[in-house]
């Protein structure tokens, strides 16, 4: 008999056929691979590693695979599909909404609106960088969406996305192996550093895979800023701390012990939640985190807090089902 606690998952993602198609058609920048999927997968899995409710998402590329009203349909065919799996089964599963790319801002405005007041979407999904360049989330050609999700309270699911630069080091190093952390970083910085998570106090926003290196680099930027050229901002380091431990972060991946510690120093208890990044990370390799993380030595109160209670206090409905 399992002794652990059920778990709400915040990163568990869905491939349907046509989203399969976009991207073997139009391909993956990051060099990811694109495993096959289908419900019963995720089912299946759910049953196997006692997770209880699945918060959906589709990750990088993401709808931005496809441009202009391309990007547009793909994003609302992909939240018609989840929506109708969370009707299916609404104690179950979740959704965070896709988005066509960023900057096309009043696309992304319109599938925001849509998908949290027609389909009640859990939250928003958003990539770490959109276009052709250096485009963070802190660019201020996003400030109207970050301004419709404050307003809405939402809730921002960030996923890491390939860099602008997609040559990869090695065959054995595509994007997701290392350079998906550092992109989580980037955009969290670019978030902190430009005011816009300060700014919009109301959004809750998820960092993906523990926030990347951002808990390990954030002192070294807040002390880089004071008294040097670097890092131009009207930030004290103070503030820059406040706002990068603001974040929530997900475990997805990064459930090993000497991470665990490096979290749990840094972020609040309230603010760290259970995630696998199923089925990218296949079943072996979510297995062996998952099994690193159960046997991280914490009291109840913490883990309950980890594999369940903070979740539900983002998505209160998952309390009532």
């Amino acid at each position: 008999m399992n002794s652990l606690p059920e778990k709400v998952d915040v990163h568990h993602h869905f491939i349907p056929d046509f989203y399969a198609s976009a991207i073997e058609t139009n391909g993956d920048p990051s060099g990811s691979h694109l495993p096959t999927w289908k419900p019963e997968t995720t089912e299946a899995f759910m049953n196997n590693g006692f997770v209880r409710t699945a918060i959906l998402s589709i990750t990088a590329p993401g709808a931005s695979v496809l441009h202009g009203e391309g990007g547009r349909r793909l994003a609302r065919k992909a939240n018609n599909y989840a929506a109708a799996l969370r009707d299916d089964n609404p104690g179950r599963y979740g959704f965070f909404a896709a988005l066509p790319t960023l900057l096309d801002v009043e696309g992304c405005l319109d599938e925001i609106r849509y998908s949290l007041d027609t389909l009640k979407a859990d939250g928003i999904t958003l990539f770490t960088r959109y276009g052709s360049g250096n485009v963070y989330l802190g660019n201020v050609v996003f400030a109207p969406i970050w301004q419709e999700l404050n307003k809405r309270h939402a809730v921002v699911f960030i996923h890491p996305t390939h860099a602008a630069d997609t040559d990869m080091v090695s065959p054995s190093l595509p994007q997701p192996m290392v350079d998906y952390p550092h992109e989580t970083t980037r955009t969290a910085m670019d978030l902190v550093l430009s005011g816009t998570k300060r700014h919009h106090p109301n959004c809750k926003v998820i960092l993906s895979h523990g926030g990347g290196t951002m808990p390990y680099l954030a002192t070294r930027v807040a002390n880089l800023v004071k008294g040097t050229p670097m890092g131009k901002t009207n930030l004290l380091p103070s503030e820059i701390m406040e706002d990068c431990k603001s974040f929530y972060f997900d475990l997805a991946l990064c459930g090993s012990h000497h991470t665990m510690r490096l979290l749990l120093d840094f972020a609040s208890h309230d603010r760290i939640l259970y995630g696998s990044d199923f089925p990218y990370a296949g079943e072996e390799a979510v297995r062996s985190f998952s099994n690193e993380l159960d046997s991280y030595p914490m009291g109840e109160t913490l883990r309950n807090k980890i594999y369940f209670q903070n979740a539900r206090a983002l998505f209160p409905r998952f309390s009532q089902t």
